[in-house]
């Protein structure tokens, strides 16, 4: 199938020759890599989730929680309500070097006790629904409290086998819609990160670069780096993301040099969309300040004050299980589709040494929370190293490193705009869109609920909803047919769940 490397020969090159015991304990040669894809995966993964370096800061560290305080317990205003700069960038500076450390720590976890080429770090989606709805109801350690509940829940259902058997139980046509679905979701990703697909304000929901154009230099950018993608693949040339964005960064860099083009702006919309590419200095000294700040129970304290208070508990018991829901399946759909992608699955479409990833992405939530990062999860970019050729653990250890470097070198990952490494999130979910021919159409049962799974994690921009969604109407469609019987009984109980999970606003309202 065009989207999978074939497993190739132990390697006999001087550059690529496994080295012993490295071979052996990550299964180079066993899995059809060499050392030197793995190292090209690792740093291709890196450059594609490097920027929650710049996002999780601009999400989580920029607002103040129910006390008017920033991370780190930094007033957010003056008293004459003017916002504190000074505050502002002392937390986000905070947040990226602690965002860096985490991720850098538990991806290389994956690697070494996963053995899995998966990158991990802070949660798109679950930080913004942190700073959004659940930091202004409380202090922020508290809510970093709730997040390291809910990474220590799923360790607890990863050790009691169930996350395990939820993995197991879900029927290889679901699988299939959740790759295809995550195939198109990162291809979306790509596009709106790379400013190709934009929000306007008119009547469509989205639409193409400003006003149906490509207009700006940014945007060729984006545009050279697919097409150099797509030709460097085509040719067979080895390291074909990795020279494309590299490639389409010293475009970038020269652009921004000669026409100083600015970042995107309402002023500016033609400008850099994530980050302007520009080189500030090569090293920084990480503030690892928010390291520990966090209060597992304060939260579910004012509940409990002067008696139980049902209106309390519940919602912060909702915030907590849309948490470990979310976290839950959006793992279990990112371990797919990567595991597809590298042909890394057996024949039950089960990847190897399943109990540890799902065990190594659990802790990663938890230790979102006490790095106050937010939670942690893994990274379907990974999918962009697995296309570049990684097929173990060691692509892992060369992306967490990647993460503990980018502490002191912060400036230098401010060199790539998202222009540039976006293409290869859209060139990924081509290969993992040819996927789709697994599924039977013809049959209602199995097609209805792969369709809803695919095209609902690019239309509400969520791959939960998107798992969610198929998981109910697989569950319908058996029973309104009579097969019961046919379907495993942990899906009744994760169909269930999502249930829920799509009515917990109704749930929250009814207890108010």
């Amino acid at each position: 199938m065009v989207t999978k490397s074939p497993k190739a020969a132990p390697p006999t090159g001087p550059d690529d020759r496994p080295i012993g015991a490295l071979d052996n304990y990550f299964q180079i040669s066993a899995r059809g890599s060499t050392v030197g894809r793995e190292i090209r995966g690792g740093i291709v993964t890196f450059f594609t989730m490097s920027y929650i370096l710049a996002l999780n800061p601009l999400i989580i560290g920029t607002k103040p929680d129910g006390s008017g305080n920033l991370l780190g317990g930094l007033p957010y205003l003056d008293q004459a309500g003017a916002v504190i700069d000074a505050n502002v960038n002392q937390a986000t500076t905070m947040v990226a070097a602690a965002t860096a450390l985490i991720a850098g720590l538990m991806t290389i976890a994956m690697g070494v006790f996963g053995r899995f080429p998966i990158g991990i770090a802070t949660g798109l989606g679950l930080n913004a629904l942190l700073a959004v709805v659940i930091a202004p109801q409380m202090t922020w350690p508290q809510a970093m409290g709730l997040i390291l509940i809910e990474g220590i829940l799923i360790a607890i259902l990863v050790l009691t086998g169930f996350r395990t058997a939820v993995f197991r139980a879900v029927p290889r046509s679901l699988r299939t819609g959740i790759s295809v679905g995550i195939g198109l979701f990162i291809c979306f990703v790509g596009l709106v990160d790379g400013g190709i697909v934009r929000k306007p304000e008119g009547a469509p929901p989205v639409e193409l670069g400003i006003n149906g154009s490509l207009i700006g230099w940014p945007m060729l950018v984006f545009v050279i780096g697919l097409f150099g993608v797509a030709i460097l693949y085509a040719k067979r040339v080895k390291g074909a993301m990795l020279i494309s964005i590299l490639g389409a960064t010293v475009i970038a860099l020269v652009i921004e040099l000669i026409g100083q083009i600015g970042g995107k702006t309402d002023d500016n919309p033609a400008g850099w969309v994530l980050n302007k590419p520009e080189f500030t200095g090569a090293l920084s000294v990480p503030n690892l300040g928010l390291i520990g700040q966090v209060d597992p129970f304060g939260a579910f304290g004012a509940a409990f004050a002067e008696g139980f208070k049902i209106n309390i508990f519940v919602p912060l018991l909702l915030l907590v299980f849309a948490l470990l829901l979310a976290d839950f399946f959006d793992t279990m759909g990112t371990v797919v589709a990567v595991g597809a992608e590298g042909n890394l699955l057996d024949r039950r479409g089960n990847p190897p040494y399943l109990s540890r990833i799902l065990f190594v992405d659990s802790v990663a939530a938890a230790a979102g929370g006490v790095g106050s990062v937010s939670s942690n999860t893994s990274y379907i970019e990974s999918a962009a190293g697995v296309g570049e050729g990684a097929r173990t653990g060691l692509a892992s250890v060369v992306t967490g490193v990647g993460f503990l470097l980018a502490m002191f070198f912060a400036p230098l990952i401010n060199l790539v705009p998202s222009e540039a490494a976006t293409p290869a999130l859209v060139f990924v979910g081509f290969l993992m869109i040819s996927q789709v021919v697994k599924v039977d159409w013809t049959d209602i049962e199995e097609g209805l609920p792969a369709f809803l799974t695919m095209v609902l994690m690019p239309f509400t921009f969520s791959i939960t909803i998107g798992i969610g969604a198929g998981f109910i109407m697989y569950t319908v469609l058996k029973l309104v047919r009579g097969k019961a019987r046919k379907v495993h009984p942990v899906m009744y109980v994760v169909a269930g769940a999502f249930v829920i999970y799509f009515i917990q606003g109704l749930l929250v309202q009814a207890v108010g």
